[in-house]
Protein backbone atom coordinates (compact mmCIF):
# COMPACT_ATOMS: atom_id res chain seq x y z
CA UNK A 1 0.00 0.00 0.00
CA UNK A 2 1.12 3.50 -1.12
CA UNK A 3 1.71 6.15 1.82
CA UNK A 4 -1.97 6.74 3.12
CA UNK A 5 -2.69 9.14 5.68
CA UNK A 6 -6.22 9.20 8.34
CA UNK A 7 -7.34 11.87 10.18
CA UNK A 8 -8.64 10.46 13.69
CA UNK A 9 -10.62 13.34 14.91
CA UNK A 10 -10.87 12.69 19.08
CA UNK A 11 -7.80 12.08 21.34
CA UNK A 12 -9.16 10.08 23.69
CA UNK A 13 -8.27 6.29 24.94
CA UNK A 14 -10.35 5.32 21.18
CA UNK A 15 -8.62 7.88 18.95
CA UNK A 16 -4.73 6.96 20.53
CA UNK A 17 -5.57 3.36 20.48
CA UNK A 18 -7.30 3.74 16.49
CA UNK A 19 -3.62 5.84 15.88
CA UNK A 20 -1.51 3.03 16.97
CA UNK A 21 -3.28 0.34 15.76
CA UNK A 22 -2.74 2.46 11.79
CA UNK A 23 0.64 3.25 12.46
CA UNK A 24 1.23 -0.14 12.65
CA UNK A 25 0.43 -0.61 9.31
CA UNK A 26 2.85 2.41 8.02
CA UNK A 27 -0.07 4.45 8.00
CA UNK A 28 0.42 8.28 8.99
CA UNK A 29 -2.44 9.44 11.28
CA UNK A 30 -3.12 12.65 12.39
CA UNK A 31 -5.25 12.84 15.54
CA UNK A 32 -7.25 15.86 16.20
CA UNK A 33 -7.59 16.62 20.40
CA UNK A 34 -10.19 19.78 21.13
CA UNK A 35 -8.95 20.11 24.23
CA UNK A 36 -5.62 21.19 25.86
CA UNK A 37 -4.33 17.55 26.75
CA UNK A 38 -4.94 14.15 25.00
CA UNK A 39 -6.14 11.17 26.61
CA UNK A 40 -9.66 12.36 27.05
CA UNK A 41 -11.64 11.42 30.12
CA UNK A 42 -10.12 8.32 30.81
CA UNK A 43 -6.62 9.91 31.65
CA UNK A 44 -8.17 11.41 34.80
CA UNK A 45 -9.19 8.06 36.31
CA UNK A 46 -7.41 7.60 38.96
CA UNK A 47 -5.60 3.06 39.35
CA UNK A 48 -7.69 1.04 41.76
CA UNK A 49 -5.52 -0.91 42.37
CA UNK A 50 -4.87 -1.81 46.18
CA UNK A 51 -3.07 -5.11 46.64
CA UNK A 52 -3.82 -6.25 43.58
CA UNK A 53 -4.98 -5.03 39.74
CA UNK A 54 -8.66 -4.80 39.49
CA UNK A 55 -8.62 -4.31 35.58
CA UNK A 56 -9.85 -0.96 36.12
CA UNK A 57 -8.36 0.33 32.79
CA UNK A 58 -6.42 3.68 34.27
CA UNK A 59 -3.01 2.32 33.19
CA UNK A 60 -3.76 1.21 29.36
CA UNK A 61 -5.01 4.67 29.07
CA UNK A 62 -1.56 6.28 29.93
CA UNK A 63 0.46 3.83 27.84
CA UNK A 64 -1.24 4.35 24.78
CA UNK A 65 -0.72 8.06 25.24
CA UNK A 66 2.87 7.76 25.94
CA UNK A 67 3.54 5.27 22.93
CA UNK A 68 0.99 7.41 20.48
CA UNK A 69 3.72 10.44 21.25
CA UNK A 70 6.82 8.43 20.91
CA UNK A 71 5.31 7.01 17.29
CA UNK A 72 6.75 8.81 14.52
CA UNK A 73 3.91 8.22 12.55
CA UNK A 74 1.19 9.88 14.62
CA UNK A 75 1.13 13.19 15.25
CA UNK A 76 -1.09 14.94 17.69
CA UNK A 77 -2.70 18.10 17.77
CA UNK A 78 -4.08 19.44 20.61
CA UNK A 79 -6.28 22.45 20.97
CA UNK A 80 -7.48 21.98 17.54
CA UNK A 81 -10.79 23.15 16.58
CA UNK A 82 -12.26 21.42 12.67
CA UNK A 83 -14.01 24.50 11.36
CA UNK A 84 -14.55 22.74 7.80
CA UNK A 85 -14.26 19.45 6.73
CA UNK A 86 -15.18 18.14 2.90
CA UNK A 87 -14.46 15.66 0.43
CA UNK A 88 -13.75 15.07 -3.08
CA UNK A 89 -11.13 12.48 -3.81
CA UNK A 90 -9.66 12.84 -0.13
CA UNK A 91 -10.91 14.78 2.69
CA UNK A 92 -9.85 17.82 3.50
CA UNK A 93 -9.41 19.35 6.82
CA UNK A 94 -9.68 23.37 7.96
CA UNK A 95 -9.01 23.26 11.45
CA UNK A 96 -8.27 25.97 13.94
CA UNK A 97 -5.05 25.61 16.40
CA UNK A 98 -4.98 27.32 19.59
CA UNK A 99 -2.01 29.37 20.59
CA UNK A 100 0.49 27.84 21.87
CA UNK A 101 1.00 30.17 25.18
CA UNK A 102 3.38 28.02 26.65
CA UNK A 103 6.38 26.84 24.80
CA UNK A 104 6.59 22.96 25.52
CA UNK A 105 10.01 22.66 24.82
CA UNK A 106 10.34 25.39 27.61
CA UNK A 107 8.28 23.95 30.33
CA UNK A 108 9.89 22.56 33.13
CA UNK A 109 6.39 21.63 34.84
CA UNK A 110 7.76 23.88 37.77
CA UNK A 111 4.43 25.20 38.51
CA UNK A 112 5.17 28.91 38.67
CA UNK A 113 2.78 29.91 36.29
CA UNK A 114 0.14 28.14 38.31
CA UNK A 115 0.35 29.19 41.59
CA UNK A 116 1.29 33.47 40.23
CA UNK A 117 -1.98 33.61 38.76
CA UNK A 118 -4.71 35.38 40.34
CA UNK A 119 -7.72 33.77 38.25
CA UNK A 120 -9.31 30.68 39.39
CA UNK A 121 -9.19 27.87 36.79
CA UNK A 122 -7.16 30.60 34.09
CA UNK A 123 -3.73 27.97 34.56
CA UNK A 124 -4.85 24.37 34.60
CA UNK A 125 -2.58 21.75 35.10
CA UNK A 126 -2.71 17.88 33.17
CA UNK A 127 -2.84 15.00 34.81
CA UNK A 128 -0.20 12.76 33.29
CA UNK A 129 3.63 13.07 32.79
CA UNK A 130 3.04 12.63 29.10
CA UNK A 131 0.92 15.67 29.25
CA UNK A 132 3.72 18.62 28.08
CA UNK A 133 3.48 21.35 28.79
CA UNK A 134 2.04 19.86 31.88
CA UNK A 135 0.34 23.39 32.53
CA UNK A 136 -2.26 24.88 29.73
CA UNK A 137 -3.73 28.61 29.58
CA UNK A 138 -7.59 28.82 29.37
CA UNK A 139 -8.86 31.81 27.34
CA UNK A 140 -12.60 32.09 28.77
CA UNK A 141 -10.48 32.64 32.25
CA UNK A 142 -7.28 34.53 31.61
CA UNK A 143 -7.33 38.22 32.61
CA UNK A 144 -4.63 39.26 30.33
CA UNK A 145 -6.77 37.61 27.32
CA UNK A 146 -9.66 39.32 28.49
CA UNK A 147 -8.19 43.31 28.75
CA UNK A 148 -4.12 42.49 29.12
CA UNK A 149 -4.61 43.54 32.95
CA UNK A 150 -2.50 40.96 33.91
CA UNK A 151 0.89 38.98 33.05
CA UNK A 152 2.06 37.74 36.54
CA UNK A 153 2.40 34.43 34.93
CA UNK A 154 4.63 35.50 32.13
CA UNK A 155 6.29 37.41 34.24
CA UNK A 156 7.53 35.01 37.36
CA UNK A 157 8.05 32.23 34.52
CA UNK A 158 11.64 31.21 35.13
CA UNK A 159 12.22 29.56 31.46
CA UNK A 160 10.35 32.35 29.51
CA UNK A 161 8.11 29.64 28.47
CA UNK A 162 4.99 31.89 28.47
CA UNK A 163 3.65 33.90 25.77
CA UNK A 164 0.54 35.08 26.50
CA UNK A 165 0.32 37.83 22.81
CA UNK A 166 0.73 34.43 20.68
CA UNK A 167 -2.15 33.70 18.26
CA UNK A 168 -3.84 30.63 16.79
CA UNK A 169 -3.13 29.28 13.82
CA UNK A 170 -5.26 28.16 10.62
CA UNK A 171 -4.04 24.76 9.59
CA UNK A 172 -4.93 22.73 6.93
CA UNK A 173 -4.50 18.43 6.41
CA UNK A 174 -5.24 15.68 3.82
CA UNK A 175 -6.48 12.53 4.54
CA UNK A 176 -7.37 9.22 2.58
CA UNK A 177 -10.02 7.85 5.77
CA UNK A 178 -11.13 9.41 8.81
CA UNK A 179 -11.74 8.03 12.30
CA UNK A 180 -14.86 9.73 14.42
CA UNK A 181 -13.51 8.85 17.91
CA UNK A 182 -15.20 12.48 19.43
CA UNK A 183 -16.34 10.36 22.14
CA UNK A 184 -19.28 11.72 24.94
CA UNK A 185 -19.23 14.48 27.69
CA UNK A 186 -20.60 13.65 31.12
CA UNK A 187 -24.04 14.52 32.00
CA UNK A 188 -24.10 18.22 33.80
CA UNK A 189 -25.86 17.39 37.55
CA UNK A 190 -26.54 20.92 38.82
CA UNK A 191 -30.57 20.46 37.85
CA UNK A 192 -31.01 17.32 40.17
CA UNK A 193 -31.90 17.75 43.66
CA UNK A 194 -28.45 16.77 45.22
CA UNK A 195 -26.92 20.12 45.66
CA UNK A 196 -24.00 19.84 42.84
CA UNK A 197 -22.97 22.98 42.69
CA UNK A 198 -24.01 24.40 46.03
CA UNK A 199 -23.13 22.15 48.40
CA UNK A 200 -19.01 21.77 47.95
CA UNK A 201 -18.98 18.16 49.55
CA UNK A 202 -21.11 17.05 46.51
CA UNK A 203 -19.33 15.65 43.75
CA UNK A 204 -19.41 13.91 40.51
CA UNK A 205 -17.41 10.59 40.33
CA UNK A 206 -14.81 12.23 37.55
CA UNK A 207 -13.98 14.85 40.04
CA UNK A 208 -13.48 12.22 42.75
CA UNK A 209 -11.47 10.08 40.39
CA UNK A 210 -8.78 13.61 40.40
CA UNK A 211 -9.00 14.00 44.28
CA UNK A 212 -7.95 10.25 44.72
CA UNK A 213 -4.96 10.40 41.93
CA UNK A 214 -3.70 13.70 43.41
CA UNK A 215 -4.19 13.32 47.44
CA UNK A 216 -4.16 9.55 47.01
CA UNK A 217 -7.46 9.27 49.11
CA UNK A 218 -11.08 10.47 49.30
CA UNK A 219 -11.26 13.93 50.90
CA UNK A 220 -13.76 16.51 51.47
CA UNK A 221 -13.38 19.82 49.37
CA UNK A 222 -14.83 21.62 51.96
CA UNK A 223 -11.89 21.21 54.53
CA UNK A 224 -9.34 18.69 52.90
CA UNK A 225 -9.98 16.42 55.64
CA UNK A 226 -10.56 12.89 54.97
CA UNK A 227 -14.22 11.91 54.61
CA UNK A 228 -15.41 9.27 57.22
CA UNK A 229 -18.79 8.20 55.06
CA UNK A 230 -19.00 8.14 51.53
CA UNK A 231 -22.26 7.82 49.27
CA UNK A 232 -22.32 6.98 45.89
CA UNK A 233 -25.30 7.88 43.95
CA UNK A 234 -25.39 5.58 40.53
CA UNK A 235 -27.54 6.51 37.00
CA UNK A 236 -27.19 10.18 37.40
CA UNK A 237 -28.34 11.92 34.46
CA UNK A 238 -28.91 7.74 32.70
CA UNK A 239 -32.04 5.49 32.54
CA UNK A 240 -33.86 8.66 33.12
CA UNK A 241 -37.41 8.61 31.54
CA UNK A 242 -37.53 12.05 32.15
CA UNK A 243 -34.47 13.33 30.51
CA UNK A 244 -35.39 10.72 27.81
CA UNK A 245 -31.57 9.42 28.34
CA UNK A 246 -32.97 5.97 28.96
CA UNK A 247 -29.81 4.35 28.11
CA UNK A 248 -26.89 2.77 30.98
CA UNK A 249 -23.80 4.15 31.07
CA UNK A 250 -22.07 0.88 31.05
CA UNK A 251 -18.94 1.81 33.01
CA UNK A 252 -20.76 3.75 36.11
CA UNK A 253 -21.06 0.53 38.16
CA UNK A 254 -17.47 -1.14 37.85
CA UNK A 255 -15.92 2.61 38.14
CA UNK A 256 -18.00 3.61 41.32
CA UNK A 257 -17.50 0.08 43.07
CA UNK A 258 -13.64 -0.23 42.25
CA UNK A 259 -13.38 3.13 43.68
CA UNK A 260 -15.65 2.11 46.59
CA UNK A 261 -12.96 -1.10 47.44
CA UNK A 262 -9.81 1.29 46.85
CA UNK A 263 -11.40 4.08 49.37
CA UNK A 264 -11.69 0.98 51.85
CA UNK A 265 -8.27 -0.88 51.34
CA UNK A 266 -6.84 3.01 51.87
CA UNK A 267 -9.28 4.63 54.89
CA UNK A 268 -10.78 1.22 56.72
CA UNK A 269 -12.53 3.55 58.80
CA UNK A 270 -14.58 4.95 56.05
CA UNK A 271 -18.27 3.73 56.09
CA UNK A 272 -19.69 4.04 52.34
CA UNK A 273 -23.13 3.25 50.92
CA UNK A 274 -23.68 2.73 47.49
CA UNK A 275 -27.03 3.68 46.07
CA UNK A 276 -28.43 2.06 42.63
CA UNK A 277 -30.88 0.82 40.57
CA UNK A 278 -29.29 -2.43 39.62
CA UNK A 279 -25.66 -3.51 39.22
CA UNK A 280 -24.27 -3.50 35.75
CA UNK A 281 -21.89 -6.56 35.57
CA UNK A 282 -18.50 -6.16 34.46
CA UNK A 283 -15.50 -8.13 34.31
CA UNK A 284 -14.76 -11.61 34.19
CA UNK A 285 -14.26 -11.75 37.96
CA UNK A 286 -17.59 -9.72 38.57
CA UNK A 287 -19.14 -12.31 41.07
CA UNK A 288 -16.23 -12.86 43.11
CA UNK A 289 -16.06 -8.95 43.45
CA UNK A 290 -19.44 -8.12 43.91
CA UNK A 291 -19.22 -10.34 46.73
CA UNK A 292 -16.11 -8.81 48.76
CA UNK A 293 -18.03 -5.78 47.50
CA UNK A 294 -20.99 -6.60 49.52
CA UNK A 295 -18.85 -7.29 52.23
CA UNK A 296 -18.02 -3.71 52.88
CA UNK A 297 -20.14 -1.42 51.50
CA UNK A 298 -23.75 -0.96 52.23
CA UNK A 299 -25.56 -1.62 49.26
CA UNK A 300 -29.16 0.06 49.20
CA UNK A 301 -31.47 -0.58 46.44
CA UNK A 302 -32.92 3.02 45.95
CA UNK A 303 -32.06 6.52 44.34
CA UNK A 304 -32.42 9.40 46.81
CA UNK A 305 -35.07 11.86 45.70
CA UNK A 306 -32.74 14.76 47.46
CA UNK A 307 -30.03 15.69 49.58
CA UNK A 308 -29.99 18.29 52.39
CA UNK A 309 -26.93 19.71 54.33
CA UNK A 310 -26.84 19.30 57.70
CA UNK A 311 -25.00 20.80 61.18
CA UNK A 312 -21.02 21.32 59.88
CA UNK A 313 -21.43 20.54 55.94
CA UNK A 314 -22.79 17.10 56.26
CA UNK A 315 -25.21 15.96 53.80
CA UNK A 316 -28.27 13.68 54.74
CA UNK A 317 -29.62 11.27 52.52
CA UNK A 318 -33.11 10.14 52.51
CA UNK A 319 -34.76 7.02 50.27
CA UNK A 320 -37.30 4.22 50.00
CA UNK A 321 -35.13 0.97 49.85
CA UNK A 322 -37.03 -0.65 47.23
CA UNK A 323 -36.50 -4.17 48.92
CA UNK A 324 -37.15 -3.94 52.74
CA UNK A 325 -39.75 -0.53 51.76
CA UNK A 326 -38.41 1.11 54.78
CA UNK A 327 -37.51 4.89 54.76
CA UNK A 328 -33.64 4.93 54.76
CA UNK A 329 -32.00 8.07 56.22
CA UNK A 330 -28.22 8.42 56.41
CA UNK A 331 -26.12 11.23 57.10
CA UNK A 332 -22.79 11.19 55.11
CA UNK A 333 -19.04 13.36 54.74
CA UNK A 334 -18.76 13.14 50.86
CA UNK A 335 -21.58 12.44 48.14
CA UNK A 336 -20.37 11.60 44.82
CA UNK A 337 -22.57 11.54 41.94
CA UNK A 338 -21.91 8.61 39.08
CA UNK A 339 -22.71 11.22 36.39
CA UNK A 340 -24.05 9.59 32.98
CA UNK A 341 -22.46 9.30 29.80
CA UNK A 342 -24.10 11.42 26.93
CA UNK A 343 -23.44 12.65 23.74
CA UNK A 344 -20.86 15.14 23.23
CA UNK A 345 -22.68 18.04 21.54
CA UNK A 346 -19.59 19.63 20.31
CA UNK A 347 -19.63 16.62 18.23
CA UNK A 348 -23.18 18.08 16.01
CA UNK A 349 -21.01 20.19 13.91
CA UNK A 350 -18.67 17.71 12.55
CA UNK A 351 -21.20 15.27 12.11
CA UNK A 352 -23.41 17.63 9.83
CA UNK A 353 -20.13 18.20 8.54
CA UNK A 354 -19.84 14.98 7.28
CA UNK A 355 -23.44 14.51 6.68
CA UNK A 356 -23.63 11.35 9.02
CA UNK A 357 -26.85 10.39 10.88
CA UNK A 358 -27.70 10.35 14.58
CA UNK A 359 -29.81 7.58 16.43
CA UNK A 360 -32.80 9.84 18.53
CA UNK A 361 -30.45 9.77 21.19
CA UNK A 362 -27.75 11.50 20.03
CA UNK A 363 -25.29 8.92 19.29
CA UNK A 364 -24.04 7.87 15.80
CA UNK A 365 -25.88 4.38 14.67
CA UNK A 366 -24.58 2.20 17.18
CA UNK A 367 -23.96 -0.76 14.43
CA UNK A 368 -20.97 1.04 13.42
CA UNK A 369 -19.59 1.09 16.71
CA UNK A 370 -17.53 -2.07 15.53
CA UNK A 371 -15.70 -0.35 12.80
CA UNK A 372 -18.60 -0.22 10.50
CA UNK A 373 -18.15 2.43 7.92
CA UNK A 374 -20.88 5.21 8.65
CA UNK A 375 -20.06 7.19 5.12
CA UNK A 376 -17.56 7.08 2.24
CA UNK A 377 -13.88 6.51 3.66
CA UNK A 378 -15.71 7.78 7.76
CA UNK A 379 -15.67 5.08 10.40
CA UNK A 380 -16.81 5.21 14.06
CA UNK A 381 -15.25 3.87 17.34
CA UNK A 382 -15.62 4.03 20.85
CA UNK A 383 -18.61 6.07 22.74
CA UNK A 384 -19.25 7.81 19.74
CA UNK A 385 -21.69 5.32 19.17
CA UNK A 386 -22.76 4.54 22.57
CA UNK A 387 -21.86 4.18 26.28
CA UNK A 388 -18.80 1.74 26.64
CA UNK A 389 -15.88 0.54 29.15
CA UNK A 390 -11.82 1.40 28.14
CA UNK A 391 -11.47 -2.11 27.30
CA UNK A 392 -14.53 -2.20 25.13
CA UNK A 393 -13.72 1.48 23.77
CA UNK A 394 -9.81 0.08 22.53
CA UNK A 395 -11.77 -3.12 21.28
CA UNK A 396 -13.92 -1.11 18.89
CA UNK A 397 -10.78 1.00 17.67
CA UNK A 398 -8.69 -2.42 16.85
CA UNK A 399 -12.08 -2.89 14.41
CA UNK A 400 -12.29 0.49 13.25
CA UNK A 401 -8.95 0.90 12.26
CA UNK A 402 -9.11 -3.11 10.93
CA UNK A 403 -11.52 -1.75 8.40
CA UNK A 404 -9.87 1.35 7.72
CA UNK A 405 -7.28 -0.59 6.28
CA UNK A 406 -9.46 -2.97 4.27
CA UNK A 407 -10.96 0.29 2.67
CA UNK A 408 -7.47 1.84 1.87
CA UNK A 409 -6.46 -1.58 -0.06
CA UNK A 410 -9.81 -1.81 -1.94
CA UNK A 411 -9.04 1.92 -3.18
CA UNK A 412 -5.92 0.37 -4.67
CA UNK A 413 -7.23 -2.29 -6.59
CA UNK A 414 -8.26 -1.67 -10.37
CA UNK A 415 -11.75 -1.77 -10.79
Amino acid sequence: MTQKTVAVIGGGVTGLSAALELARFDISVDVFEKSDFAGGHAIQFACKAADRCVKCGACIVEEKLSQALQDPRIRILTGSRIEKISKAERFSIDLNQKAEYIDAGKCTSCGVCSAQCPQDGAVIAGVSKSHLPFYAIQEDKCRYLADKSCTRCQDACPETAITLDATATAISREADAVVLATGFSLFDPKNKPYGYGTFQNVVTNLELEGIVRREGCALKPSDGQPANSVAFIQCVGSRDAKLNHLWCSKICCGSALRMAQLIKARQPQTQISFFYIDVQTFGSDFQAFYRQVQGDVHMVRAIPGDIFQSEGGRLKITCVDNQTHDTVQEIFDLVVLSAGLQPCEQNIEVIKQLKLNVGDDGFVDPSTANGGEISGGVFAAGTVAGPMSIADSIASAGDAALQVIKYLEMGEKPI
